[in-house]
């Protein structure tokens, strides 16, 4: 082997090396985005829950106050008739 294959081979490490380093790099930043993402719908889909249970009263009352109004209105339908 003389020295230009050296130097050659030599050089083809060095870039084996460098892109191994920049792979390792682009698969922990992968990572990262992946478990950052999760988390991100997780509090999306936490909010959600949450906030329906916050509202969830206030929306039953809504639904009774409604089935009220509408008997109401059946019940009037009928005196009218």
């Amino acid at each position: 082997m003389d020295s230009e294959d050296k130097r050659i081979l030599g050089r083809t490490l060095e870039l084996a090396e460098e892109n191994n380093k920049m792979l390792k790099k682009l698969i922990r930043g992968a990572r990262w985005a992946r478990i950052v993402r999760f988390i991100y719908i997780l509090i999306i889909v936490g909010s959600a829950v949450g906030i329906f249970y916050y509202i969830q009263p206030y929306l039953n009352q809504l639904v009774e106050t409604y089935g009220s109004f509408k008997e109401g209105i059946n019940s009037l339908g009928g005196v009218l008739r």
